[in-house]
């Protein structure tokens, strides 16, 4: 594992002066839910839709993360970009390919509609071709701005797991094809071939 530098947080841009009313949490819900898409700073960007290999790395890391939450009641856990709020103004939401709430954070589960605007306690991306690493990064940043223990990033070209964490010492692990991921800090008890996430 090697430590290496945590992504920086970029600070909010200054919203634009004049122009239209600024984009709500509850009017971008209202007219986006169920899109793909993230806000960058009131502005609605479309999220490109997942290549097959993109697509089976989530189903795996949902079958062996959310199936380590749902099977120990540990809280809720969703996939398929589901909405991170970063920031309300200017409106900043992030869509994370796998996402986990603890009970402390989302103690009514799943809502029936709109989404936990808590921070999460863990956030999963998986590295597409479509993305560059300064993307990445930047989601990184965002999700440990807002709080989240552990951001876990996983590179099908290097077959590699990466978790950051906003603390000095080692702010990144790298976890190998051969090597076990943990996550002790946000899900004690769990293990698992970093190879099973890209078979």
């Amino acid at each position: 594992m090697t430590p290496a530098t945590t992504p920086a947080t970029p600070a909010p841009a200054p919203a634009p002066p004049g122009g239209p009313a600024a984009l709500t949490l509850d009017g971008f819900l209202d007219r986006y839910a169920g899109a793909y898409v993230e806000v960058i700073d009131g502005v609605v960007q479309e999220i490109p839709m997942p290549q097959p290999r993109h697509g089976a790395i989530c189903l795996n890391t949902a079958i062996y993360v959310g199936g380590f939450i749902k099977q120990n009641g540990l809280g809720v856990v969703c996939s398929n970009d589901t909405f991170v709020v970063i920031r309300r103004d200017p409106l900043r939401v992030r869509g994370a390919d796998v996402v986990y709430w603890s009970k402390a954070n989302a103690p009514d589960g799943v809502p029936a509609a709109g989404m936990i605007t808590a921070a999460p306690d863990l956030c999963v991306e998986v590295v597409s071709p479509t993305n560059t690493w300064t993307e990445v990064f930047t989601k990184v940043g965002e999700y440990l701005g807002i709080g989240v223990p552990a951001v876990l990033v996983l590179d099908p070209d290097t077959l590699t797991a990466s978790v950051y964490r906003d603390r000095t010492g080692t702010p990144q692990q790298v976890f190998n094809r051969d090597d076990t991921l943990t996550l002790p800090d946000v899900l004690p008890g769990f293990a698992v071939q970093v190879k099973k996430f890209f078979e």
